[in-house]
């Protein structure tokens, strides 16, 4: 099947075609590893760890490389504060990231390198830029020089003459543009340097990108991606130092993940609504994060909330819930072998697939697929409802049951259950009075579904209608 993303170089929707026929070389910019990553970082990690997945799925071999930025001022910052070196900082904080990933059930990528192991990489680099006219060095430092590269900003949209001195463009008088920004900067006192052939410094962040990037996915590959917040200045950075070094195309898709609010508002320490992903998993396990951010596409904002939580909780247990059923009840059975494909039971369940499939390989659209696995839990409940099943119906569950283990291959949201004070006797009970409830729905016979509902609120569970099916929660 044919996969589609929206890439934001074009600004269209565009048939992935690799460089290489059956493989995916696939880059994702990491986080600068100066504290622990934030829910805003779990976003972005979590839906290319979902794409990255639905390519090995879909049959591609996948090579996935993420960097972690080790150097920086941020880093450097963080340990003049703590009184550390910035080496201890960056490996704590690394350390942190990898147990962060655990919880949200985040794959490791195939490479991980860091700044600071890929030093002479970025040296080299920054030595072509220079002896090929595109960056020059002023005392210590070493500037690219934006001017000389006629397509920056063709990623962001933004034209030169029209842009002004971003947040992370320093001001510096030594600079032919004030756009021009860092490849190398001079060691002031305190910092860690690594020795160049301009003096001892240490990188600047684009460059970084660039050389770790090349270093393992090669001067052209196919994917690069990253919070919507590093189009601009980072990965248009990037594009303009690797394209006058290599006179080559540099990544052919450009992947951004829209931005995360915490209720309504921008996500900052100033307004005390900063949450950082440790935190809420001491609440929320991942399964229940990563269920929440499928259920919006990854290109658009979403806010995060608690109703919004408490409905992927909900989502999220009915899964699991329907899965150890599915489980259970297939035990002892074997699948047969035979394909399932023709039998007219199956075909409600090959349907959904089907779309399921499609809605992923239309730009990853989370929300509809996740919507028709709900549709298969649903119509797979109805088959689980029977006393006693046929052969024919015991091979259509073994069939589901794989399907529903290949989704959560890429979807990774079944798994233990949500720890509350909901038994397993409890959490099994109210699924199957929301499933008494939806077939009274289907038979218009509202005076019963409602009363149900009323009968539950009272009992303290709250019932959440929505398109994926429904799901409840403890008030």
């Amino acid at each position: 099947m044919t996969i589609k993303l929206h890439n934001t170089l074009t600004s269209r929707l565009e048939e992935f075609i690799p460089n290489q026929p059956g493989k995916v070389d696939f880059y994702v910019c990491g986080p600068t590893v100066y504290d622990y990553i934030h829910l805003g970082n779990a976003r972005a990690f979590i839906v290319f760890d979902v794409l990255r997945r639905f390519f090995t799925y879909s049959g591609y071999e996948v090579k996935y490389v993420m960097n972690l930025t080790d150097v920086d001022d941020k880093i450097i910052q963080r340990a003049q504060k703590d009184g550390t070196p910035a080496s201890v900082v960056g490996e704590k904080f690394s350390k942190a990231l990898f147990e962060d990933f655990a919880g949200l059930g985040v794959q490791r990528a195939d490479v991980h390198p860091t700044a600071t192991e890929s030093m002479d990489q970025i040296i080299v680099l920054i030595q072509d830029l220079i002896a090929k006219g595109f960056a020059y060095v002023v005392d210590s430092d070493v500037f690219f020089e934006v001017d000389k590269f006629p397509e920056y900003g063709k990623l962001s949209g933004k034209k030169l003459d029209q842009l002004q001195v971003g947040a992370r463009i320093e001001v510096d008088s030594r600079k032919k543009n004030p756009l021009d920004f860092s490849l190398w900067k001079s060691q002031k006192p305190g910092e860690p340097a690594w020795d160049s052939p301009w003096g001892p410094g240490r990188p600047g962040w684009h460059i970084e990108c660039s050389a770790m990037s090349m270093q393992h996915l090669g001067q052209s590959f196919d994917i690069h991606a990253g919070g919507v917040d590093l189009v601009f200045p980072h990965h248009e950075n990037e594009i303009a130092q690797s394209e006058c070094v290599t006179g080559k195309p540099f990544a052919k898709y450009w992947l951004h993940n829209g931005f995360l609010n915490i209720d309504g508002d921008k996500m900052s320490k100033s307004l005390g609504n900063f949450r950082t992903v440790r935190e809420v998993l001491t609440k929320y396990p991942g399964v229940v994060l990563r269920m929440f951010f499928l259920q919006k596409h990854y290109r658009s904002p979403i806010d995060l909330t608690e109703a919004g939580l408490h409905a992927a909780v909900s989502a999220s247990e009915r899964l699991r819930t329907f899965y150890a059923k599915l489980s259970e009840r297939l035990e002892g059975s074997a699948a047969s072998g035979e394909s399932v494909s023709d039998l007219e039971a199956y075909k409600v369940f090959a349907s959904a697939k089907q779309e399921l499939v499609s809605a992923m390989s239309d730009d990853m659209n989370t929300p509809a697929a996740t919507a028709r696995l709900f549709d298969i839990v649903r119509e797979a409940n109805k088959f689980l409802a029977e006393e006693e099943l046929s052969e024919t119906d015991l091979q259509v569950l073994h069939a589901v049951k794989a399907d529903v283990e290949g989704f959560d291959s890429f979807f990774g949201v079944i798994g233990e259950a949500i720890p509350d004070d909901n038994s397993a006797l409890v959490g099994a009970l109210v699924e199957t009075l929301i499933d008494v409830r939806e077939a009274l729905r289907n038979k218009k016979e509202w005076a019963l579904a409602d009363q149900i509902r009323d009968r539950l609120q009272e009992s303290g569970i709250v019932l959440e209608d929505a398109a994926s099916g429904t799901g409840w929660r403890k008030k």
